[in-house]
């Protein structure tokens, strides 16, 4: 499998007309051309919580979303992505169920993280947690098992509910690594051609460390994954949110890695209408990478961000967007806290919103991410130009849900209408149709107040112009009969 250079969609199963069926309508009536890269199928598997996040198997399609045929007939046309959560599966999957009824006497017990696995007593020890880059209060949950009536305590990553949801899987384990096999072969058997590794970078659990991308360990858990994955023609895809420079070990490795660093940098962009932190940043950037300015999270900052913002003026951009009706995750652990305090994990919004519902400015912010080298995603509410959903906010409880509004098919064809979505659909056609984006990448020499990005094959050459004080975007470039020509985006 080789990842193809053109844009990809981003979309919950259910986020595009309700589920598989009416999302294949949509993307065969719609964007037949459009997404040549491929879709990421958000997590299509039953699940018990995160929206989808907690699967409790993915050898089923949920289905409310459809069948593993919906999945394979979109695969016919469309490179399909979906996730892997490989350190964790549903408190309500079948395995665990069956360590609640059971115990230690479960055939599954060794399947999960029993805290006598991390600490020999089974007693946590505070000076290791406060090492712990934690995603809840404590890295454990309390579960009674039934036939004994006993508490156990057992590794939990993720889940706001106490007991967590989201059970933490122990790698090191046979019965999980024939898990994961199994898995693998439904999702070659079904199209699917490339497996995000969702959270990968928590499955290391090492006294003394953050228990966060352990190295060397995690290397030989990846090369595992890898080997199986080749073995069946399948791309991977960790996904790591990290200081950047653990970002850029995963490439020095070889594999895809998200660049995580670009939502934020291109938001400051717009927001300070500077170039200067852009333009230095893409001096000097791995090429083998995921690009978005979207997904189905907010906009990363800690610990993505660390040592490329200062954080007085990170706090600006995150008051501009809070007064554009953005909200905010904040990290837990004071050790990875900003020495000055400050505290913010991500921007939850949708991109057009935190642009101010600016039509140039998100065409402009586009031009830039599709101009920047790696695999250009969409998130969905970014393709039809959604705005924040305060109302899903309220009904969920959920800060992130301002950024997954579920659109009818009404919706679709009234957000297809709209000048900045025919604008956004027509710089995708050129993103995946030049053929200058397979060569040669520059950023060009200009003023802050001004965005020059390059590339250029054979003789084909397009230059990006983007003035940061009107958000005035052209994009000239040479046709095919060599003549050069502009293109107002």
């Amino acid at each position: 499998m080789t990842v193809k250079n053109q844009v990809q969609l981003i979309t919950y199963p259910d986020s595009l007309g309700g589920n598989l069926k009416s999302l294949h309508k949509v993307l065969t009536r719609n964007f037949s051309d459009l997404f040549k890269g491929g879709v990421h199928i958000l997590p299509p598997f039953p699940s018990s919580g995160d929206r989808g996040f907690a699967p409790t198997t993915y050898l089923e399609i949920e289905p409310d979303f459809g069948t593993w045929d919906d999945i394979k007939l979109i695969g016919e046309n469309f490179d399909v992505l979906v996730d892997l959560m490989v350190n964790h599966i549903s408190k309500q999957s079948v395995f665990f169920r069956s360590f609640l009824k059971e115990g230690r006497e479960s055939e599954y017990a060794d399947m999960f993280i029993t805290l006598d696995k991390v600490w020999e007593d089974g007693a946590p020890v505070q000076e290791d947690v406060d090492k712990i880059f934690l995603r809840r209060e404590r890295p454990y949950s309390s579960y009674v098992i039934e036939k004994t009536g006993e508490p156990e305590l057992v590794w939990t990553t993720f889940g706001k509910e106490d007991p967590s949801e989201q059970v933490e899987l122990d790698i090191h384990s046979e019965k999980v690594k024939q898990l994961f096999t199994d898995f693998f072969h439904k999702f070659h058997e079904n199209n699917i051609k490339i497996v995000r590794l969702d959270a990968v970078g928590y499955v290391i659990k090492k006294l003394g460390t953050s228990c966060f991308f352990v190295e060397p360990e995690i290397y030989n858990f990846l090369d595992w994954m890898k080997e199986l994955a080749d073995s069946l023609d399948i791309e991977l895809l960790p996904e790591v949110h990290a200081h950047y420079t653990t970002q850029y070990k995963l490439a020095e490795h070889g594999f895809w890695i998200y660049d995580f660093i670009l939502p934020y940098t291109i938001l400051d962009t717009f927001i300070n209408k500077s170039s200067k932190a852009l333009r230095e940043y893409l001096k000097g950037r791995p090429q083998k990478q995921f690009t978005m300015l979207d997904c189905h999270d907010g906009i990363p900052i800690l610990p993505d961000m660390e040592g490329l913002i200062d954080t007085q003026e990170a706090r600006n951009v995150v008051d501009t967007c809070l007064e554009r009706g953005a909200s905010l995750s904040l990290i837990l652990s004071d050790e990875h806290k900003a020495e000055d305090g400050f505290d913010v994990h991500q921007i939850n919004g949708t991109i057009y919103s935190l642009l101010g519902r600016d039509d140039d400015a998100y065409i402009a912010a586009r031009a830039v991410q599709f101009f920047v080298p790696g695999v250009p995603q969409v998130y969905y509410a970014g393709l039809l130009a959604g705005e924040n959903d305060y109302q899903a906010v309220k009904d969920t409880g959920e800060n992130r849900e301002i950024n997954r509004h579920n659109f009818t098919l009404e919706e679709i064809d009234e957000s297809l209408a709209k000048d900045v979505v025919q604008r956004l659909m027509k710089l995708i056609e050129f993103r995946n149709e030049y053929p200058a984006f397979d060569g040669q990448f520059s950023v060009m020499n200009s003023t802050n107040e001004e965005i020059k990005l390059s590339w250029e094959e054979d003789n084909k050459h397009c230059i990006l112009q983007v003035d940061l004080h009107t958000n005035r975007t052209v994009i000239e470039y040479t046709d095919d009969q060599g003549n050069l020509t502009s293109y107002n985006v």
